[in-house]
């Protein structure tokens, strides 16, 4: 089978993130979806949990046109503390893949020297729909609802994800 690989810590899943799996559908049969980080929740960069954040993913992408849920297994994958050895980690807890579609320069390197052809998908809209910045709108107070998918508003708002935000900003800054 043509399977494929996409890995991200989804802190939260935005607009990015739905535009990048959507690219990478289009060149195999099954994505499988790794949620990075999984063991990491309530930070300043993971607020939050494996959980909530399989919810975001798998809620959005059961609404979004054009994509077969039936071709998409998600999976959450812990760090390692040896970086060399993350990959190999990651390798035995999702099946066999062929291709990795990521954008991040570290990962791409390791999955390289492993051999494993790495694809780049095209960023949407980068100077918005990053992450960290949407972090940084729910803190402050800024416009973000329109860069997430209506799923993760749902989300972030049944779990209070908004006051934690800014909780752990408020204490984040406290302790900087």
């Amino acid at each position: 089978m043509n399977r494929g690989l996409i890995i991200g810590r989804f802190q939260p899943f935005h607009l990015g993130h739905l535009a990048a799996i959507k690219f990478a559908l289009r060149s195999i049969e099954e994505l499988i979806i790794a949620i990075g980080s999984a063991e990491k929740s309530h930070e300043i960069r993971n607020p939050f949990t494996a959980g909530e954040r399989i919810e975001m993913v798998k809620n959005s992408l059961d609404v979004s046109k054009g994509i077969d849920v039936r071709k998409i297994l998600i999976i959450p994958v812990p760090d390692t503390n040896v970086h060399y050895l993350w990959t190999y980690q990651l390798d035995a807890m999702v099946p066999k893949y062929k291709m990795v579609f990521t954008n991040d320069p570290f990962t791409s390197m390791f999955f390289r020297e492993k051999g494993t052809n790495v694809i780049e998908p095209p960023l949407h809209r980068r100077e918005v729909l990053f992450a960290t910045g949407i972090r940084s709108r729910i803190a402050e107070n800024r416009e973000w609802k329109a860069l997430v998918t209506p799923q993760t508003v749902e989300v972030i708002e049944d779990i209070h994800g908004i006051l934690r935000i800014k909780a752990i900003h408020a204490r984040s800054t406290v302790h900087a």
